[in-house]
C-alpha cells in the first residue's frame, strides 16, 4: 500500500516532477541552464500574478521571511506583526532576532486578523516600516483578507510583507493588483515539489527600502540576487535539480491557471470540512484556508493516537496540531498535487482511526458527504 501524504507541506509530487529530480544534473554556470532558470522564474511571476522580479533562494520558506527582516529593517526600526499562530510568531521572532521593535496585533489562535485592528496599530506606530502578515497560517488553517490588509497598508509609509508559504495557489492572491509589496513561499507545498526552494518578490516600494537598510546580511542580500538575476543567474550554487523540476511543476501549474487551481483547491476544501462535519467533528479556523483543514478532535479522543491510528492502519499521513495546539487538533491538507480521490480515501482512514478509538458516528458519512460536496469534476494542476 502506497503512503497517501495528505499533510499541509511537504505534498505530493506529479511524475513530471519526479523524472526531472532524476536527471543527469547539469552546471548551473551555464547557458542551458540559465535558460531553463530563467522561464521557471518567469513562470513564477505569472503564478504570483506580479511583474515584479521573483528571486529564488535555496533555502526553506523560512530563509526568504529571515530575508524579508534583513533586507527591509534596520536594527532599531519599528515594525508590525500580525499575529494568531505559529508561523506568523515566526515573523516576530525574526524582527527580535535583528533588533526590530515588533509591534505585536494579537490574534486568538483559529480567529483571523480584524483589519480595524490593523488600522489601530499603524494609526499608533505611524513610524512602523514593515507590517509582517500571514496569507494562510498553517498551524491553525486560517486565511486572513489578504486584500484588506493591503488597502490598509497602501494609505501608510509601511509595507505589507506576506508569508504565502502554505497558501500560494491555494488561496487567492493577486499581488500586484491588491498592492502588495512583499511576497515570500517555498516549493514544498502548493508548488508540488520537494522542500528546498524559497521565492520571495518585491515592488518598488520595497525595493528602496533594501537599498536603505542597515542590516548586516550576506548569503541573504537581495541585492545580489537581483543582480544576478539580470544574467539569469543566482550569487550563489542553485539547488540544479529542484529548480529542473521547478521548471516542470510551474508548465503543469501555467497549464491549469491559478484561478483554476485556486478553485479546484477550494472543492477539495469543501469535500474534506463535509466529510469532518458528517462525522460530528468541528472546524477549528473560523475562516478556513483553501489549502488545509484544522480539525478539533473531539473529547475523549487522543489527538496524538488519532494521527498515529490513521498512518498505521491506512497509509494516510495528516499533520497534528502543534505547541499548545498539539493533540487538540489535526490538519487535512488538500492542496497541489492531492486529489479528491485522496481525500475521500482520508476521511475513510479516519473514520477507521475514530472507530477504533470510540468515537461514535454512521459509518461511511464522511465519504458520502465528501463525494456529494465534490460534484462535477474542477480543472486544476493535480490528478
Amino acid at each position: 500500500m502506497n503512503d497517501i501524504l495528505l499533510t499541509p507541506g511537504p505534498t505530493p509530487l506529479p511524475p513530471q516532477v519526479r523524472e526531472a529530480l532524476g536527471r543527469p544534473i547539469i552546471h548551473h554556470r551555464t547557458a542551458p541552464y540559465r535558460a531553463l532558470f530563467k522561464r521557471a522564474l518567469q513562470g513564477m511571476q505569472t503564478l504570483l500574478q506580479t511583474a515584479n522580479p521573483v528571486l529564488c533562494l535555496t533555502s526553506s520558506g523560512t530563509g526568504a521571511m529571515e530575508a524579508a527582516v534583513v533586507n527591509l529593517l534596520s536594527p532599531g526600526d519599528e515594525a508590525i506583526v500580525l499575529l494568531g499562530g505559529k508561523f506568523a510568531e515566526r515573523w516576530e521572532k525574526l524582527c527580535k532576532a535583528y533588533g526590530i521593535a515588533a509591534a505585536a496585533v494579537p490574534v486568538a489562535y483559529g480567529e483571523a486578523v480584524d483589519p480595524k485592528a490593523v488600522d489601530a496599530a499603524l494609526a499608533a506606530h505611524p513610524k512602523a516600516k514593515a507590517v509582517f502578515a500571514t496569507l494562510c497560517e498553517t498551524s491553525t488553517g486560517v486565511v486572513h483578507d489578504l486584500q484588506a490588509l493591503a488597502a490598509l497598508t497602501r494609505k501608510s509609509q509601511a509595507v505589507l510583507v506576506v508569508d504565502a508559504i502554505s497558501g500560494f495557489l491555494a488561496d487567492e492572491c493577486r499581488t500586484d493588483a491588491w498592492g502588495v509589496d512583499v511576497v515570500v513561499t517555498g516549493s514544498q507545498k502548493g508548488l508540488m515539489l520537494p522542500p528546498g526552494l524559497a521565492f520571495i518578490s518585491l515592488n518598488e516600494r520595497a525595493w528602496a527600502l533594501a537599498e536603505q537598510a542597515k542590516t548586516p546580511r550576506f548569503y541573504t542580500d537581495l541585492r545580489l540576487y537581483r543582480k544576478s538575476l539580470a544574467d539569469d543567474d543566482t550569487p550563489f550554487t542553485s539547488a540544479v535539480s529542484t529548480v529542473a523540476a521547478l521548471d516542470e511543476a510551474v508548465k503543469l501549474l501555467l497549464q491549469a491557471g491559478v484561478d483554476q487551481t485556486v478553485a479546484r483547491c477550494a472543492r477539495m476544501a469543501a469535500a474534506a470540512r463535509a466529510g469532518v462535519e458528517a462525522l460530528g467533528l468541528g472546524l477549528f479556523a473560523k475562516r478556513p484556508s483553501n489549502g488545509v483543514t484544522a480539525v478539533s478532535v473531539p473529547a475523549g479522543v487522543d489527538g496524538k493516537q488519532l494521527t498515529k491510528l490513521m498512518y498505521d492502519r491506512s497509509r494516510v499521513m495528516v499533520a497534528g496540531g502543534q505547541g499548545e495546539m498539539a493533540g487538540k487538533l489535526f490538519r487535512f491538507a488538500h492542496m497541489g498535487y492531492i486529489s479528491p480521490d485522496d481525500v475521500v480515501a482520508g476521511l475513510a482512514a479516519l473514520e477507521l482511526a475514530l472507530a477504533e478509538l470510540g468515537h461514535q458516528f454512521t459509518a461511511g458519512a464522511s465519504v458520502k458527504a465528501a463525494r456529494t460536496a465534490l460534484g462535477p469534476a474542477t480543472a486544476g494542476a493535480g490528478r
